[in-house]
């Protein structure tokens, strides 16, 4: 390979939320990789940091282009630059449109399990979880249209949160699902905001579909989140994208981020995200590589040592959604016991709704020894844990 993703970078000390643990423990929860940033990424960096000079900035033609050509070139979406507006971030954006495409108790619908953090963006912004339940079978999950027209012609439902690629499974969803859901927008009059921030991080090989060039449906009720943050490992740099090319929406979508004040780019935005997207192509298309063996790694360490545990299939992220279903057990307290047993911390099912109760979410975006040591610690947790409720597992 030509970029370096086995070299172990100490994050301790670095004011590193993931890092923030006790001496020993593992952190393998949230959704930050544990990889340098592109070589070309840092070099545009500190081009821009030894000027010297930090005052407001604009964005200029070379960001939209930048995010234009990638999803042209990677994705077959042609946008047009228009619909672009620059945002801090997903989830600043998705709080300032609830705020403002919303009336207070109104229903916003999410598809569970799901990204936990939509639903402190619903709850803190006045609106009311409605639960949209994926159906699970064969370690896959599909979406229940039935009950997903139901929630959306209830008179109060506002909006639609859609993770596109799915968080915390990893599911990338058809062209025919997405044609289905456009429909039933258009046909109950509810605008979806679709999350897009993963749908780079996908299987070699693997492509995820972009929401709004679905139809012409989709196109049109759609608010399309998107950022190189995921992919590039640079959440700490706040730099995002809205894009909505209808244009009465997209005028109260600008609203939205302006009112909020999500809508000027720090010093190092622009730079990161254009370097990302002109000259980032080679380091991520690696990067899948290394993500995809340490998947398949976990995949068969699992099957051979952890009985009875499995891993849900999924073509995207970097995040294995375990299924512990065979412990019978609260997920919060199998990754408690488990953090408290082996240091190893995960993230508890539960938190992305009930439908996730019995799993747990772990990031392999590491290299492969800290990937091989988590594991380790997974099937001594998981061995101990049995042992503590008397489950017939050996």
């Amino acid at each position: 390979m030509r970029y370096d993703f086995d070299t172990i970078i100490d994050r301790s000390r670095t004011d590193s939320v993931k890092w923030n643990v006790k001496d020993g423990e593992l952190p393998m929860w949230v959704a930050d990789m544990d990889f340098m940033a592109a070589p070309e990424m840092l070099e545009a960096i500190e081009k821009r940091m030894a000027h010297g000079v930090f005052g407001y900035a604009n964005i200029g033609n070379e960001w939209y282009n930048a995010y234009t050509g990638w999803w042209k070139s990677r994705h077959g979406f042609e946008m047009d630059q228009d619909w672009l507006m620059f945002c801090t971030g997903v989830i600043p954006a998705i709080s300032s449109m609830i705020r403002k495409l919303t009336e207070p108790g109104d229903y916003v619908v999410v598809q569970t399990p799901v990204y936990n953090v939509f639903f402190n963006c619903i709850v803190n912004n006045g609106c009311r979880i409605l639960e949209n339940p994926l159906s699970y079978k064969d370690r896959a999950y599909f979406m229940d249209f039935e009950d997903l027209e139901r929630k959306l012609a209830e008179p109060q439902t506002k909006l639609m949160l859609l993770c596109n690629p799915q968080n915390p499974a990893g599911r990338i969803w058809d062209r025919d699902s997405l044609e289905r859901i456009g429909k039933l927008a258009v046909k109950h009059h509810v605008y979806v905001i679709s999350d897009e921030i993963h749908c780079d991080i996908t299987e070699p090989g693997k492509g995820y579909i972009p929401f709004a060039s679905v139809s012409p449906d989709c196109r049109d009720i759609s608010i399309t989140c998107i950022s190189p943050t995921k992919t590039f490992n640079i959440a700490g740099l706040h730099t995002a994208a809205v894009c909505v090319p209808e244009p009465s929406l997209r005028r109260r979508v600008r609203n939205a981020l302006n009112t909020g004040e999500v809508s000027e780019p720090n010093s190092f935005a622009v730079t990161a995200a254009v370097a990302a997207f002109n000259k980032g192509g080679d380091w991520l298309d690696e990067l899948r590589e290394y993500i995809a063996e340490n998947k398949r790694i976990a995949a068969d360490y699992i099957a051979a040592r952890i009985p009875g545990v499995f891993i849900v299939e999924g073509d995207a992220t970097y995040l294995l959604w375990i299924d512990v279903g065979c412990l019978g057990s609260d997920s919060k307290e199998i990754a408690g016991f488990i953090r408290e047993t082996t240091g190893l911390f995960v993230s508890a099912g539960g938190y992305y709704g009930k439908a996730g109760n019995h799993f747990l979410r772990m990031n392999i975006a590491c290299p492969k020894e800290v990937c091989l040591d988590g594991l380790s610690r997974l099937k001594t947790g998981i061995a101990l844990y049995r042992e503590h409720i008397g489950s017939g597992f050996s």
